[in-house]
């Protein structure tokens, strides 16, 4: 698990999800409109959007698709339970995301530009420091 504390805008954090949960059956129109989010039920990994505004538009499979406007925040739990993200809004379109990833999510959250290259690089060269320091005290 790796925790995650970084700024992020909420279109980058959408993809994330549509990447995470549907993008396979999702239709194309939805993946392509900023306004519409997937949600899923607590029991099957919780995706909610707090919005101003939300409208409930098709559910497909596991998924509601929602279309939100002024969006407050984002709650994601993944299937497995490895990944808890929240993204909150700090200035209109763009927020904070924070929680722990699995390995797979942090593909999805550099593949989506949630992660930048370079907080990647700066996290693995940490996690290279933090070994070094481990081997020498053992």
């Amino acid at each position: 698990m790796v925790i995650i504390d970084t700024p992020a805008s909420v279109e980058s954090f959408r993809k994330f999800i549509f990447s995470s949960t549907c993008k396979s059956y999702a239709p194309r129109s939805y993946l392509e409109d900023f306004e519409v989010f997937p949600e899923r039920d607590d029991n099957l990994g919780s995706v909610y959007v707090e919005a101003a505004d939300k409208v409930t538009l098709k559910k497909i499979r596991d998924i509601t698709f929602v279309n939100a406007r002024d969006i407050l925040g984002i709650i994601y739990n993944s299937k497995s339970g490895n990944t808890s993200l929240k993204w909150r809004q700090t200035r209109k379109n763009n927020g904070k995301v924070t929680g722990e990833a699995s390995a797979n999510s942090l593909t999805n959250l550099s593949e989506s530009g949630v992660l930048t290259l370079d907080w990647v690089e700066n996290y693995l060269k940490k996690k290279s420091e933090e070994e070094k320091t481990n081997k020498v005290t053992s």
